[in-house]
């Protein structure tokens, strides 16, 4: 992904919030229409969704071509799963199930070359136009660019959020409603008094770090009292999900 791209993105979120849509989709046509309806970024999910690397590989092109940032969740903290998906050329990932500052540490390691990191080594990769962007330009240019994003989705994570904040190189923490629902004792109730107040919390706590709050929102209203509460990653629902209302929608309406 070009560093002006990114640096747009980042813009945007210093001077508001950017919005955009988890995908499972295998097909890249659906990740194009995302792009060219405006969208600022896509989640491309590996975590929950059916999609293989070489599927994903085509979803990551479809988003540059049509101006949308690509981001791999990738399915868990694995230096390999991080190390391709950004090979393929993914703008930055999201990792799952973070719970310590020891594993945030071991995430953002596995996203940056030396001396920022360890990354794993190789210009011949579509991230690299396949060694046509020379390699001295490449790495650095690596390093500067790619968005790295930790997801939290528990109460060990929360306790730990502190420790965690205190790891260079994180770019966004993503809070995850419904696991942390489920971790509170009411799973998918993601507006319950309780899961708000703790998600405010985090929220209030990473602003001053300076580091961007996400957050996954499913309905216009949570998605405005997250915006308006200072989260600035907004995901909104999940691609087949808002197909599948659409749809109901269609045949409610056919059928009265």
């Amino acid at each position: 992904m070009s560093e002006d791209t990114v640096q747009s993105f980042q813009k945007t979120i210093a001077d508001g919030a950017v919005f955009g849509l988890f995908m499972k989709t295998s097909d890249p046509a659906f990740v194009e229409a995302a792009g060219y309806s405006g969208m600022d970024f896509v989640i491309l999910d590996m975590e929950h969704g059916p999609a293989n690397l070489t599927a994903m590989q085509h979803n990551v092109r479809a988003a540059q071509v049509s101006g949308v940032l690509p981001i791999i969740r990738v399915n868990q903290l694995s230096e390999s799963a991080i190390s391709q998906a950004l090979d393929i050329g993914a703008a930055g990932v999201q990792i799952p199930q973070i719970t310590t500052a020891e594993e945030a540490s071991i995430a953002v390691k596995a996203t940056k070359y030396y001396p920022d990191g360890e990354r794993g080594v190789c210009r011949f990769v579509r991230s690299a136009h396949y060694s046509a962007i020379p390699r001295e330009k490449y790495f650095s240019q690596a390093n500067r660019s790619t968005i790295v994003i930790v997801q939290l989705e528990g109460q060990k994570a929360i306790h730990n959020l502190d420790e965690i904040l205190n790891v260079p190189g994180i770019d966004i923490i993503f809070i995850g409603p419904y696991d942390l629902s489920q971790s509170l004792g009411m799973p998918g109730d993601t507006t319950h008094h309780k899961v708000v107040e703790q998600m405010r919390e985090i929220v209030q706590k990473t602003e001053r770090k300076g580091v961007v709050t996400g957050t996954f929102t499913d309905t216009p209203q949570t998605l405005e009292m997250w915006r308006q509460a200072g989260v600035k990653y907004l995901s909104y629902s999940v691609d087949v999900g808002l197909f599948y209302e659409t749809c109901a929608g269609l045949v409610k309406q056919f059928r009265a």
